[in-house]
Parts: C-alpha cells; sequence; structure tokens
C-alpha cells in the first residue's frame, strides 16, 4: 500500500509538514471531499501521478505526495527575467512602488499577491498584439478558495498572471502583468504563453459547464474593473477576435493559429491553439467586456434674458399707468425679485408692474457700490445696461440691451 507525505499550504506559501499517512487516510480525505455539502475539492497534479490536493475554503491546501516519487521541484522562471522582487510576501513593494510597463499597469492595486512574484518569462513576441486568456478554475468559488487554489497553482507551476473569484469580486495576482504566465501548453515549438505584447491570463473560479457570469453583473464589481482596465491599459482591444467562448461541453473551437497570433484582444482557453481545454464555457462577453455607462450632466437652464429696451418701455407706461398696469411682466419680475433679494424691495411689490416703488428701488440699486455707485441723475431707477448687467450676474437671468 503505498504512503504518502502528508503537507499543508498555508495561503502566504508556507508549508506545514503533518507526517507520513497511509492510503487509506488518502482516500478518507477524497471521500470527504467528495461530499456534495463539504467545503472541499480535490485537485490532481497534472504531471506527478499520485500526487492529491485537497482545496479548502478556508485558503489552506492539503497536499498528500507519495514517498516514493520523486523529489518535488517548482519549476522556476528564466532567471535573466524574473521581476526584481523580494522573496517573502511581507517585503513584496507597494502598488505605488511598483515599477510600470511603457504603458500599461504592471500589479493590480488591492490584488492579493500570491507567491513570490515570479512567474513565467518576457515575451517572444512582443511586437505582436496584446491579448487576455480567460480559464476557469474547474473548482468551487466563494469563501478562500481564491488562496487555495492559488497555492495549488503555484505547486504545479501552472500560474496565470490573475485569478478572481466572481462571488466575492477578489483579485490574485502570482506575478507582473508584462510577464508570461504559465497556464497554457506551447503550440509545438511555440510557446503560447509568451505570445504577443502580453498575454494576461485570468483564472476565475467556476466551472465551464455553469459559466461564471450568470447572474453577475460587473456594475457591482469593482475588482473585475480594475482586471479590464488593467488590460485596456495595455492596448488589449475590447473584441474576442476568434468568436464568444464555446459552450461547455458540446461546443468547439477551431483554435486558428491566424487568429491566435495576428489578433488582439480577449480569447479562451478553448480559442488557444496546442491546447485541448474548453473553459470557461459560455461566459458573457458583453459582462466580460463591462464599460462603465456615465450620465451626460443635463446642461445647466439657460438664464432668461432681460432687456434694457423693455424696461425702459416699462418704466415709461406703468408709472402714470394705473396700479397694477404691467407691459413685459414676466422680465419686469424678473428684476424685482432680483431686488427684493437685495433687501431694495418690498416682496409684495414684485408684480410685474415697473412702477414708482420699482422705479425707487432700482435707483437705490443704482446708487449701491454694486450696481454702480451712481448719483445725481444717473441714479434716476431707469435701467441702464451696466446697472442692470451687475444685477443680473448676481442673480438667474441675463441682461441684454
Amino acid at each position: 500500500m503505498t504512503s504518502f507525505h502528508a503537507a499543508i499550504v498555508h495561503p502566504d506559501q508556507t508549508v506545514t509538514y503533518c507526517g507520513e499517512v497511509d492510503q487509506a487516510r488518502v482516500d478518507e480525505a477524497r471521500e470527504i471531499a467528495g461530499i456534495d455539502t463539504a467545503p472541499r475539492f480535490v485537485a490532481e497534479h497534472p504531471r506527478r501521478p499520485g500526487s492529491v490536493f485537497i482545496l479548502r475554503e478556508d485558503g489552506d491546501l492539503d497536499w498528500y505526495e507519495p514517498l516514493d516519487a520523486a523529489p518535488f521541484v517548482i519549476r522556476r522562471p528564466d532567471a535573466a527575467s524574473r521581476p526584481d522582487l523580494a522573496t517573502a510576501q511581507e517585503d513584496l513593494p507597494d502598488a505605488a512602488d511598483l515599477p510600470r510597463g511603457a504603458t500599461g499597469t504592471v500589479w493590480i492595486s488591492g490584488a492579493i499577491r500570491l507567491g513570490d512574484g515570479s512567474i513565467g518569462g518576457a515575451m517572444d513576441t512582443p511586437g505582436n498584439p496584446p491579448r487576455v486568456t480567460h480559464h476557469s478554475t474547474e473548482s468551487p468559488a466563494g469563501g478562500k478558495y481564491l488562496e487555495s487554489v492559488g497555492s495549488y497553482l503555484i505547486r504545479v507551476a501552472a500560474e496565470p498572471q490573475l485569478i478572481y473569484c466572481p462571488v466575492t469580486d477578489r483579485v490574485g495576482q502570482f506575478g507582473p502583468l508584462n510577464q508570461s504566465g504559465r497556464a497554457l501548453r506551447n503550440d509545438g515549438t511555440r510557446r503560447t504563453n509568451r505570445e504577443g505584447r502580453v498575454n494576461i491570463q485570468i483564472e476565475v473560479l467556476g466551472y465551464a459547464k455553469n459559466p461564471w457570469t450568470t447572474g453577475w453583473d460587473p456594475a457591482k464589481k469593482p475588482g473585475w474593473q480594475k482586471i479590464l482596465a488593467a488590460a485596456r491599459s495595455w492596448g488589449v482591444p475590447d473584441t474576442f477576435p476568434a468568436g464568444p467562448p464555446a459552450k461547455y461541453p458540446g461546443g468547439s473551437k477551431s483554435r486558428s493559429r491566424t487568429i491566435w497570433q495576428s489578433k488582439g484582444g480577449h480569447f479562451s482557453h478553448g480559442d488557444v491553439p496546442g491546447n485541448d481545454h474548453g473553459d470557461p464555457g459560455a461566459i458573457s462577453t458583453t459582462k466580460v467586456l463591462f464599460k462603465k455607462t456615465t450620465t451626460p450632466a443635463k446642461p445647466a437652464p439657460a438664464k432668461p434674458k432681460v432687456s434694457v429696451k423693455h424696461l425702459v418701455a416699462a418704466a415709461k407706461k406703468d408709472v402714470p399707468a394705473p396700479d397694477g398696469h404691467t407691459t413685459y411682466p414676466t422680465e419686469v419680475r424678473l428684476v424685482e425679485n432680483a431686488l427684493v433679494a437685495e433687501g431694495l424691495l418690498k416682496k409684495s411689490y414684485a408684480d410685474g408692474s415697473f412702477g414708482s416703488k420699482t422705479v425707487t428701488a432700482y435707483a437705490a440699486w443704482q446708487r449701491s457700490k454694486a450696481g454702480g455707485s451712481y448719483t445725481g441723475a444717473a441714479a434716476d431707477g431707469i435701467p441702464g445696461l451696466a446697472s442692470l448687467k451687475r444685477l443680473a450676474a448676481r442673480h438667474t437671468f441675463t441682461a441684454i440691451a
């Protein structure tokens, strides 16, 4: 019977060794994780038969490794292309201190750091268009699965640049966006991870058979909006050049090399030549490429116009006429309301008739410092353009000749 090393990988990538266990203990762990209501999920190592991981909702990762397995070595990225980052999580620089690419975001502000910041390496074809590649983890979402799945991806050397939880809107980042991820297979000798100016790979927690965009509202997900902003900062077009991701199971894509190598935009894992996965399933491209819509500000209503010519005509006709006579009542009332606000006219006289009380009040405005400090015959209570413009500037109308 096979015996196993048992260990727990914590979210900060420290490992607690728990000793040796037998096959029965591993089988029991598998059975518990297989219960529908259990917050655990089994994942096999894709290249090491017998190596088993149990993803946990609390962020820890249970790891069972056969005793007779070859020594476990995490494949490292190209030494020459590793970012100049400290290996300890707590020593990683703050987002504000991190380098930026020529035009793009390298680290997403507020993203959870996973691992030591080292992933793949430099891009092979930086002159080709930038792109995003979408994956699904084929695991549960919510809780702290982001950390446990992140630990699994590090242990199997299949890290993307980003991991996202559509339930919690949390974003995790394994390495800089201008370096390659490690979640794709090569297409012959062509390294698909290193295709394009950038190839920002995103693992989204969820299952391809149940597209993660179902019931998900990007307008309420600032974490996803940060991911989109980062992709757009590198010039990734808001298009799916190979078409929408195919339904899974049952759908298929042509995996066109011509489109993959020559077009920029968003691709599904199912679009990438040399690969055979069908994730992330039929996710909504409209939701994935969400753009904030801004309601244009309503233009301020045009201020009503008051004509000096009309006011003069009103004063000449309304003063000698019986009380209450009006000539241009709408414009006169605007001026009277302004004089009321200035404390120069009682509100009861703001009736649209340019009578003697209004003339007296307007004369007081002309004599005031704000009105122009007119004296003598110049302060006769009959509006002129200069004094009317000063009154209009303090109130809600425009003075015209």
